[in-house]
């Protein structure tokens, strides 16, 4: 990303104003040194299931190697990436900031395998939304506060939580979606719009790192090599240039500097996109942003074509990988088998989760089991599975 770009043009007219939040469920007094947006990134980043995102990882298991990514790593570089372009489209960084470090707070362990086997076990119950579980998370799972459960977000944070990837208002019929659905019955968070430009930041961060980091991590794990991705839009004419501009450059480096640079290209192709759309749409306000019928942060078709030929090579070469598709196994066998014996026997469970299953309600426990699970990072599951499964062997 340029200097020039980098540098915030000034506050954008359709940028969040934390002077004008609509507040919180619970009143609160507000802090005397922190904006609304300011806090609640500060609540994420103390909570519990933000601690654990450490030992969560998406594709490699934590025990696997400190090199790759996990979740918190990864939520580290959604906020970094969300922060700078919320600076250069003139928005508020903090509440950008707040929305990418909570947005995987309720990805289950073993990443896409975790929630594909937990949806599975909880299809009988409303399935599993990873989601939906952040959701869960800061509005109910987190306890940390006298007066309230969960971490009692402003409307903006929460609105974001739950739409940064757009209206939701057609999944409401969806039994996983209850939650959300009881909750706005309360307080409502307009799920029939589109959420905030800061919000929509936060998703797109998102998707610039994790397609960036999977590349950077697949040639790590030596699931391809650099050699395989000169023809793969993005990446192959950067891997180029970067050999241009430094002749001899050893592998590591060139990979380094290769995805740095295409992080660089993805971020301005968006801050050029939304300019765009910006003017195009005549966007003059946070609910012009709401009401415009389409996201304002967005990607240039260009690039949307060039990610998926991207994500189609790491697709073939990487997720389906078989030591990755070996890992994904275990995994899913490892949590389908704790699951039945939770709901089999209840009282296995630790104190305060055994007693708030012990219910007569099937889909109630249910939940429960899958709250438990789900806040599991994968150190922890592999553990927990050796001790319900495994007898010690007496000395």
């Amino acid at each position: 990303m340029s200097a020039s770009d980098a540098a915030a043009p000034g506050r954008a007219p359709y940028a969040e104003d934390p002077g004008r939040s609509l507040g919180r469920r619970h009143p609160e007094p507000e802090s005397r040194t922190r904006t609304p947006f300011a806090r609640d990134r500060d609540r994420v980043i103390h909570a519990t299931a933000f601690r654990r995102l450490k030992e969560k990882t998406q594709v490699f298991v934590a025990h696997e190697g400190d090199y790759y990514r996990t979740r918190l790593t990864h939520s580290l570089e959604v906020a970094q990436i969300a922060r700078t372009l919320a600076r250069a489209l003139g928005l508020d960084d903090d509440l950008a900031e707040a929305v990418a470090l909570a947005h995987d707070l309720g990805h289950p362990p073993f990443g896409h395998a975790g929630e594909d086997e937990l949806h599975e076990c909880m299809a009988p119950y409303g399935g599993f939304d990873h989601n939906v579980q952040t959701f869960r998370v800061v509005t109910e799972l987190e306890s940390r506060y006298p007066g309230f459960r969960g971490l009692n977000l402003a409307w903006e944070t929460l609105e974001g939580v739950v739409k940064h990837n757009g209206p939701v208002i057609d999944r409401l019929d969806r039994p996983a979606y209850r939650a959300i659905a009881d909750y706005t019955r309360e307080f409502d968070l307009r799920l029939d719009t589109f959420a905030s430009a800061e919000a929509q930041v936060a998703a797109i961060a998102d998707d610039i790192a994790y397609n960036n980091h999977d590349v950077d991590d697949g040639l790590r794990a030596e699931l391809f090599a650099v050699e395989d991705l000169e023809a793969v839009p993005l990446i192959g004419p950067l891997l180029a240039e970067v050999r241009a501009d430094y002749p001899g450059i050893d592998a590591r480096m060139l990979r380094l500097e290769a995805v740095r640079r295409m992080i660089g290209d993805m971020a301005d192709d968006v801050i050029a996109e939304t300019r765009a759309r910006a003017k195009a749409g005549g966007v003059d306000s946070p609910e012009a942003v709401r009401l415009l019928g389409r996201p304002l942060v967005a990607f240039s078709q260009d690039m949307v074509e060039d990610l998926g030929r991207l994500r189609a090579f790491l697709h073939e070469r990487m997720y389906r990988h078989y030591r990755v598709n070996r890992t994904r196994s275990q995994a899913r066998r490892l949590l389908r088998e704790m699951f039945a014996l939770f709901m089999a026997e209840p009282e296995v469970l630790p104190d305060g989760w055994a007693d708030a299953a012990q219910v007569d309600d099937g889909a109630g426990r249910a939940r429960v089991v899958c709250d438990y699970i789900a806040g599991m990072t994968d150190r922890f599951a592999i553990e927990e599975h050796r001790r319900l499964f495994t007898l010690d062997i007496w000395h």
